[in-house]
């Protein structure tokens, strides 16, 4: 574990996505490291508060 708390793992996914999480990054002025970790906790949030899923049940778009 890093001095501040903080694991580092490595994360591989597609240019596609990369790209994307970078211009969603820069529209709320964080880095894609920043804009990813942001992601992950509002999931692990929204996980607690007892939904299963990320999706609205019925095969929609996820959210």
């Amino acid at each position: 574990m890093e001095k501040n708390g903080k694991k580092q793992i490595p994360l591989r996914i597609s240019e596609q996505l990369y790209n994307e999480l970078e211009r969603w990054a820069e529209d709320e002025f964080r880095s894609v490291n920043g804009q990813i970790e942001y992601l992950l906790t509002e999931c692990v949030k929204y996980r607690k508060k007892g939904k299963k899923g990320l999706t609205d049940g019925g095969g929609g778009d996820k959210i």
